[in-house]
């Protein structure tokens, strides 16, 4: 029997507006018992909030009130791709997918709503799954990659003042494939999520570049759950600008033995941007390894976000090699930056290490640019530039000087 719009809403605790709109939208979707579970848990919490441990410094329930369309255009200035490139765009409308294919990717809808393993950790993750269904019968779109495929995957998700832009994909890496995936997430829409699941079987190897830009009318999530086979490989490399308020989750599991991962990433966030660095790193077994450094700076009325956590448990995590770095610049009065590093862990033969430091620009460096005739605002920009850039050097190199180029933009524009 299906529930009504009042039975659903009976699971939310005093539910606003905007999950209102959320639980309307799910009850017009076709009944089905994975999507029910996947809603389910997004439902135990609602839209995250302060008051949940993990969410304390970025509140969705309050920064969303209503899901209202944004006022604001997609930004047009995606990450470039080569011409061969293949391109996926995710629209409030549907989605655009290429003609042909390289040799290498297989492609595969899904009408019907799939199957989220460990929902209630995640949220928003859990309220894409359930919600991720698209005009034209799209629900999930899975990527199989059967080889090392030489052009990237990119995916471009964007809206045109829409009210939301939900979308769910899965990527299964095969044994010692490998691909180039570049994602370019450019706001347009009230409320954009995004849900990315890959997994790697043995010698798998995955490079992820991501873009991050919204405007401050909109809440954006990017959530990402990874799993790590044998003698693997994830290196990801991330830029945000933030958005009224905007999450970077990634959960990574090292599942089997001698997999490497690295998690890089940069944020800068101008007055009324908010931008989150989130992950969670498992090393379910022995010999693996992570590398992980995040770099911010922030203006006055901007707020940064960064917690990290690598949890070793006592016997499969024996031999674990981590190290964990945010540096972050408070570029001046007023800017917010919250950070939160731990390290969980029950192994007694391990190798890890976190480092979490905030400051100001150093006033030697800046006295030392200023004698050789470069004026102040333009020596605060490139002191920043060559801080956050340690965290970009992973960045696929088709994108990596663009990655540069959008945060020398952005400096050069608010630095003053």
């Amino acid at each position: 029997m299906a529930l009504s719009v009042a039975d659903i809403r009976d699971k939310f605790a005093n539910p606003n507006a905007a999950e209102l709109e959320l639980i309307a939208r799910y009850a017009m979707l076709p009944e089905d018992g994975r999507r029910k579970r996947a809603f389910d848990a997004f439902a135990a919490t609602g839209l995250p909030h302060r008051r949940m441990e993990a969410w304390k410094w970025t509140d969705f329930k309050a920064a969303l009130k209503a899901v209202e369309a944004s006022e604001k255009p997609a930004y047009t200035q995606a990450l470039p791709s080569a011409e061969e490139a293949v391109m996926i765009r995710f629209k409030a409308g549907g989605v655009e997918l290429p003609e042909a294919l390289p040799k290498g990717i297989k492609l595969h809808r899904r009408d019907e709503a799939q199957a989220l393993g460990d929902a209630e950790d995640i949220p928003l993750g859990a309220m894409t799954a359930a919600l991720a269904a698209r005009k034209g019968g799209l629900d999930t779109l899975l990527v199989e990659v059967t080889e090392a495929v030489s052009v990237p995957l990119h995916i471009i998700c964007e809206g045109d003042r829409d009210e939301t832009n939900f979308a769910r994909v899965g990527i299964t890496v095969r044994a010692d494939a490998s691909i180039d995936l570049i994602e370019s997430h450019l706001g347009g829409a009230g409320f954009s999520s995004f849900l990315l699941e890959i997994g790697m079987q043995g010698g798998g190897r995955v490079s992820r570049t991501i873009l991050q830009r919204g405007s401050t009318d909109e809440a954006q999530a990017i959530t990402a759950l990874i799993h790590l086979g044998e003698k693997s490989e994830y290196v990801q490399t991330a830029l945000a600008f933030g958005a009224k308020v905007a999450r970077l989750e990634t959960r990574l599991v090292h599942q089997e033995t001698e997999s490497h991962a690295t998690l890089n990433g940069a944020y800068l966030c101008a007055d009324g941007y908010h931008a989150d660095y989130t992950s969670h790193v498992r090393h379910g077994a022995p010999s693996c390894i992570t590398r992980q450094t995040t770099k911010g700076a922030v203006l006055d009325g901007g707020t940064g976000v960064f917690q990290g956590k690598f949890f070793v448990p006592r016997i499969v995590g024996q031999h674990t090699d981590a190290d964990m770095q945010h540096q972050a610049l408070l570029l001046e009065d007023g800017a917010q930056i919250f950070a939160k590093p731990e390290l969980e862990i029950y192994a007694d033969d391990v190798e890890c290490a976190h480092g979490n430091t905030s400051g100001a620009l150093d006033p030697n460096q800046l006295f030392y640019m200023r004698q050789r005739g470069i004026p102040e605002a333009q020596a605060r920009a490139l002191l920043t530039e060559a801080f956050v850039a340690e965290a970009l050097e992973e960045a696929h190199e088709s994108v990596a000087e663009a990655m540069l180029a959008a945060a020398r933009e952005f400096l050069s524009e608010t630095v003053s």
